[in-house]
């Protein structure tokens, strides 16, 4: 086999045919996995609804867009338990913190899971465990309209992650941004009643 010129022309020919083909490549493995990725991540919210309710035995609705949030609403036994609600804060140290919080009819906080973030490890990750149950700065049971849902070191009700006040302050915004726009009784009206967009 004779040996290509080097030129530029020659060169350039041979990298369009090596990224064609490793395009290909790449297209054809994202699609035949871009179903499993898909359903690995339902499975993992389903998981994460029941778990922020606090119950395995919830019928839970098909997702409503409330301005930039997702919004389900949970019922148990066809009893109204509470709302589920996918919020994003852009402003965590790392990057946007996605957080699942479910809420109960009057607006306390059932429990939560951060859905995605690339914080520090070891200290803006913590978020994770910090503000759960038994957290040193547990949020569970509060509601974001009766506390003050702030760090105290801005005055407010929850201990932020030790050395992670930025962290803390967008988790902390997040689900207070969600009670805000969801769950917050709209025109005196109590109980939490999303306002879908039309």
């Amino acid at each position: 086999m004779k040996k290509l010129k080097s030129s530029l022309t020659n060169m350039l020919s041979v990298l369009t045919v090596i990224s064609v083909v490793a395009g290909c490549v790449l297209a054809y493995v994202n699609s035949v996995t871009a179903p499993q990725i898909e359903k690995i991540n339902a499975d993992n919210l389903a998981a994460g609804i029941k778990a922020v309710m606090g119950s395995d035995d919830i019928q839970v609705s098909e997702p409503k867009e409330v301005e930039d949030f997702t919004v389900y609403e949970i019922t148990e036994n066809d009893t109204p338990l509470g709302t589920a609600v996918v919020t994003v804060n852009k402003n965590g140290f790392g990057g946007p913190l996605k957080v699942l919080v479910g809420f109960d009819k009057k607006g306390t906080i059932l429990g939560y899971t951060l859905l995605e973030h690339a914080e520090t490890p070891g200290l803006g990750a913590k978020a994770g465990d910090w503000f759960q149950k038994d957290g040193k700065g547990s949020i569970i049971g509060m509601n974001p309209g009766e506390n003050n849902f702030t760090v105290s070191k801005d005055g407010g009700d929850v201990d932020a992650i030790t050395a992670s006040t930025i962290t803390s302050r967008a988790f902390l915004a997040a689900i207070q941004n969600a009670y805000d726009k969801v769950i917050k009784p709209q025109d005196g009206v109590s109980g939490a009643t999303p306002q879908a967009n039309n």
